[in-house]
């Protein structure tokens, strides 16, 4: 990205269907060259903000001509933490800021990362297409679905560039294993299981002691219903429904946005779900459960199943299962192909195969190059929104004990 990108050479190297009206007036407008600095605002300074968002970019400053000048965060604490992080990487403290909306009144923030709990994706990422401002947002996308339309639609008609934080598919050995899977090698594919499991959920690592009079308790709830000052929930809030819906997104977003990936697929026509609390009722009484169990049906013709229990951290497993073999996937970096339990067995797999990579651009720097060129990222809305209605379907039978059914043509998801 040394020159600046001609709108002549960005037409020709094409786009995805989330970014159909890219090149527009406005947008082509927003087209940066080399020795424009681009002005990024860290929205959430929690681990995820501060250790991923941040530290991921950092490394790219200098060669992308990046800058973080703001972070927002209701937690004061936290506030100082990022605002001490972005010192130490561009020589200048970030202002600090404890409501979004501040960030988004600011002329000169052209980029925001969204790292806020769950419940206020949409309302974060909305709020940067309204503004105009290009966004990278955490996964998984929405909890509420007339929201995710809501603000899909808000995007797409701003013309921002957004990437969703689903980053596996920017992994060189997941790509590898999609170029794999297109050669049809694995014969007719039938299931795609994911089992994850941990000794404990993962909400219990940020509890954390927190003063009242260091946190704008109003703004950490947003536009949920009024209620008491909590410190666990506000350092835990991974582990309550108010503000998360638990492992099928936390975890599963990160999975099935690996299947639409690998196979090309979209939406699955149907979900059924089971799950609760089994192992970890204790003092805190969160409500999210340890434990979940989710099976979707895709048109293409396969069952996706994903399974998380957190009360035993053994017999994880991530796979593709095939009539002539099995694609391995268990351990990310190192995926193997092999005939194993194959019905055809044709003799087309022989032994163990390690799935070569396929390099691409890391996560975060596909979006900072893709905030010049104006192309869409690896994760775009559209694939942000594909892997949310597959885990809100798996919601919606989890809450409802009913199947739920997804109509593409309308944007609906109903029990069915």
């Amino acid at each position: 990205m040394d020159q600046p990108v001609s709108r002549r050479t960005v037409l020709k190297a094409g786009v995805g269907t989330s970014a159909a009206l890219a090149f527009s007036a406005a947008s082509y407008a927003r087209v940066k060259g080399a020795n424009d600095r681009i002005a990024i605002a860290q929205i959430g300074c929690g681990d995820r903000g501060v250790k991923a968002h941040m530290a991921g970019i950092a490394p790219y400053a200098k060669e992308q001509n990046i800058e973080v000048t703001a972070v927002c965060d209701p937690w004061r604490v936290r506030q100082e933490v990022a605002s001490a992080a972005a010192q130490e990487t561009y020589g200048r403290p970030a202002r600090k800021f404890s409501s979004f909306r501040e960030v988004m009144a600011l002329k000169d923030i052209d980029a925001v990362m969204i790292a806020s709990p769950d419940v206020h994706h949409t309302m974060h990422l909305k709020a940067a297409a309204l503004a105009g401002k290009d966004a990278y947002c955490e996964k998984p996308l929405a909890m509420d679905f007339h929201k995710l339309k809501d603000t899909c639609d808000a995007v797409k008609k701003a013309n921002i560039v957004v990437q969703i934080g689903t980053q596996l598919r920017s992994m060189p050995s997941f790509t590898g294993c999609r170029e794999l899977y297109k050669t049809g090698i694995l014969g007719r594919v039938s299931r795609i299981a994911q089992r994850r499991n941990n000794a404990k959920p993962y909400w219990y690592n940020y509890v954390k002691e927190v003063k009242q009079e260091d946190v704008d308790w109003k703004e950490f709830l947003g536009d949920l219903p009024p209620q008491a000052f909590d410190p666990v929930k506000f350092t835990g809030w991974y582990g309550y429904r108010e503000f998360s819906d638990g492992p099928v997104c936390g975890y599963g977003s990160h999975f099935l946005d690996l299947v639409h990936y690998i196979t090309g697929a979209q939406f699955p026509t149907s979900c059924v779900s089971l799950g609760g609390t089994f192992t970890y009722n204790d003092e805190h009484h969160f409500t999210c459960p340890d434990q979940v169990d989710a099976t979707w049906i895709y048109p293409e013709g396969f069952m996706v199943s994903y399974l998380t229990l957190c009360g035993n951290d053994s017999d994880s497993c991530l796979k593709i299962f095939g009539d002539e073999g099995v694609l391995d996937m268990t351990t990310w970096t190192s995926p193997v192909l092999t005939a194993e339990g194959g019905a055809k067995r044709s003799g087309k797999i022989r032994g163990k195969n390690p799935v070569k990579d396929v390099p691409r651009p890391d996560h975060f720097l596909d979006w900072l190059q893709c905030l010049r060129s104006r192309q869409a990222p690896n994760a775009s809305i559209d694939a942000g929104y594909q892997h949310a209605v597959a885990c809100l379907m798996a919601v919606q039978a989890f809450d409802t004990g009913k199947r739920m059914v997804y109509d593409a043509e309308k944007r609906e998801i109903r029990a069915g």
